[in-house]
């Protein structure tokens, strides 16, 4: 992505906590993970989730009730529903990926929603268009702006201050445009080069003692996929649940941002799929568990949306991944989230019902998913949804996403 010319080069400003909860919002940058944050004049709080890399929505939420299911995917199960290993059921026809306990425990709880089988609507494979896509909220257009910094815009400006600033490297696409954003970066959240980890294990490779020992750890913590070619970006496993929290507290004091954008990445699994994922879902689930325990009191009026920008082939691969598709799963969490149901018109698996005899087909769009947050739990009318996203007028709101008592 081009640098925003809206957003400052990073300066030597420190950022306390004052300025933080006084709706200068923020960013945090640890590894794969970062933070941004604006301010809103509101007590509902929401939070995106980029899952940067193309998670793959039929490992994440299995529909093992689809008979067609295991002709595509044997090699990619981790087992069956109500087994050890197995899915966690969600009722009868689809099941969490077992790393995912804490988001099995929301949605039991009425505060987890995922939303299967949707897409954008652009229909391009490569990561960086799509990515752009997703942080736009448009797929025929380039805007030079991202989407929830428009829906910043829609609310009147709290203070005089900045409507957001960046503890990171740079601010995030879908947080860039015409509300002010900053960026700084702490010293001590850079992580080690990948190339340090890679020298260290060419070092031991031979070892017979030190070679498998290193290659086992750094394999638990999602290193080797990078140092094999993979597309992750390095270290910085485990720091989402740490930057989730933070989040959560700022997000909960009284006079604090009630926007955050969040990303998180490692979900590009063309090679051993079933090893690699075990560990962006892990992240995932303790950041959702940190998020909430973060915000208190304040995440029964929280919704957190986690998108990413497609879905991964139907297909296992030849190196027991998959490929770059089109339909995925959303997550929506929180308690303002009227949970504890997959939300889904299934297309099913059969050959002749895949999209481009390759992917899962999508029957439901990401900006109608999104508007309809927008408009139920924040309270944006038609004219401000439109401004959101652009030339969505035939693009209606879901409903039935939000809970009526928050």
């Amino acid at each position: 992505m081009t640098a925003n010319p809206l957003v400052p080069a990073a300066t030597g400003l420190r950022l306390t906590r004052r300025a933080a909860l006084l709706g200068l919002g923020g960013a945090v940058a640890l590894g794969r993970a970062s933070l941004a944050l604006a301010a809103a004049p509101t007590d509902r709080r929401f939070v995106v989730i980029l899952l940067r890399g193309a998670l793959d929505g039929m490992s994440a939420v299995v529909p093992y009730g689809d008979r067609d299911l295991a002709t595509w995917r044997t090699g990619l199960l981790t087992g069956q529903p109500g087994r050890p290993g197995g899915p966690l059921d969600l009722g009868g026809f689809y099941g969490l990926h077992p790393a995912l306990g804490g988001m099995h425990a929301l949605y039991a709880a009425g505060e987890l929603a995922p939303v299967h089988a949707i897409a954008g609507a652009w229909r391009v494979r490569s990561h960086f268009e799509a990515q752009d896509f997703l942080e736009m909220g448009d797929g025929e257009q380039r805007i030079d702006s991202g989407w929830l910094n428009r829906v910043a815009g829609t609310m009147p400006r709290r203070g005089q201050g900045d409507n957001a600033i960046a503890i990171g490297a740079t601010v995030p696409l879908i947080l860039r445009g015409q509300a002010h954003a900053g960026s700084w970066l702490p010293e001590n959240f850079r992580p080690p080069a990948v190339s340090l980890y890679e020298q260290i294990a060419a070092l031991n490779r031979h070892d017979p003692v030190t070679g498998p020992a290193f290659a086992d750890g750094l394999r638990e913590r999602g290193f080797i996929a990078t140092m094999q070619g993979g597309s992750q970006r390095g270290p910085g496993r485990f720091a989402f649940a740490a930057l989730a929290r933070v989040a959560g507290r700022m997000l909960a004091a009284a006079d604090g941002p009630r926007l955050a954008a969040m990303e998180l990445g490692g979900w590009d699994t063309h090679v051993a799929q079933v090893a690699r994922l075990r560990y962006p879902l892990t992240e995932l689930d303790q950041g959702l568990a940190a998020l909430k325990e973060g915000l208190g009191a304040a995440w029964a009026h929280t919704t957190v949306l986690a998108v990413t920008e497609f879905g991964r082939t139907v297909r296992a691969n030849g190196t027991g991944g998959t490929d770059h598709g089109t339909a995925t799963v959303a997550f929506l969490a929180g308690g303002a989230v009227a949970g504890g149901t997959v939300r889904a018109d299934w297309p099913g698996l059969a050959r002749h019902r895949l999209f481009e005899n390759r992917d899962l087909a999508p029957t439901a769009e990401l900006r109608a998913l999104a508007k309809g947050v927008l408009a139920h739990h924040l309270g944006l009318d038609q004219a401000a949804l439109l401004r959101v996203f652009p030339g969505s007028g035939g693009v209606a709101p879901m409903a039935g996403l939000i809970r009526t008592d928050t």
